[in-house]
């Protein structure tokens, strides 16, 4: 899977919880366990935070996921 698949695939669940996801920042990274792919909000003073994803590298799976609000 590539940077931009995993992305999308995490952006699709993350819109059916979030709807607007313009207060964050996305991070993605590969580690051992898979993709991890994070919504940070832009703004460090706000209080809360997004959705949290482990993405299986090679089928696109959501494997781990954790919204916080």
């Amino acid at each position: 899977m590539t940077r931009e698949q995993v992305l999308h695939i995490a952006e699709m669940d993350a819109r059916q919880a979030y709807r607007d996801l313009s207060a964050y920042r996305v991070v993605v990274v590969l580690k051992a366990d898979g993709w991890h792919v994070d919504y940070e909000l832009a703004q460090s003073m706000m209080a809360g935070g997004g959705p949290h994803y482990v993405i299986d590298a090679a089928t696109g799976v959501i494997v781990k996921k954790c919204y916080y609000q």
